[in-house]
């Protein structure tokens, strides 16, 4: 049901920079992206917005934003986004364990108790109302200093953007997130929804 059809990526020579850009970083381009490059502005925004986030900066790594991300997608229900968090988690070196017990983060012993920290702060900063409180903020400052809770911070804010971007669009999902999607998330019931 996508609301707008993505360019081809071969559309015309920024389009194909574009594509390019994320063949690297996922295996393929992003539909969301291909949606957005219709205002190019929007796009080039985007990116760099999504470049400064993802940024590695030191302890925040690049496995654990893939999975702050995916908790926040989780949260708010955007399978598309779940998926490709998920398959980002794995290409930027997310252990397999905790690929395949994301599910579990609160309880599996693949996750650290700073980990559940950042994971926890990302489902109660999803929510609607939000529900950041207290506690949160007592178990992030026991594990984080205040510019991982900013970096944190940046990557639900980022796909807080991309949840409602995708959700609304009912953006067509790529075949390499769907293998992502079924092969980590599936058997909690994980489909592609209206993202066909």
């Amino acid at each position: 049901m996508s609301l707008v059809t993505p360019l081809n990526p071969n559309h015309d020579a920024e389009t194909k920079q574009l594509s390019d850009f994320y063949n690297e970083t996922l295996g393929f381009c992003p539909n969301s992206v291909l949606t957005m490059q219709r205002r190019p502005e929007i796009s080039k925004a985007f990116i760099n917005l999504n470049k400064a986030v993802m940024a590695n900066h030191g302890r925040v790594t690049s496995a654990l934003k893939r999975m702050i991300a995916w908790v926040s997608s989780n949260a708010t229900g955007c399978r598309y986004c779940q998926a490709h968090a998920i398959r980002a988690a794995e290409r930027y070196g997310a252990e397999q364990e905790q690929l395949d017990n994301i599910w579990e983060y609160k309880t599996h012993s693949a996750f650290s108790d700073a980990e559940r920290a950042a994971l926890d702060f990302s489902l109660a900063a999803s929510m609607v109302p939000n529900m950041v409180d207290e506690k949160i903020k007592e178990e992030l400052y026991k594990y984080w200093n205040e510019g991982e809770i900013v970096e944190m911070l940046g990557v639900i804010s980022l796909f807080g953007y991309l949840n409602r971007w995708n959700d609304s669009m009912g953006t067509s999902i790529e075949d390499g997130a769907v293998e992502s999607g079924e092969q980590y998330l599936g058997k909690h019931g994980w489909n592609k929804g209206k993202h066909v």
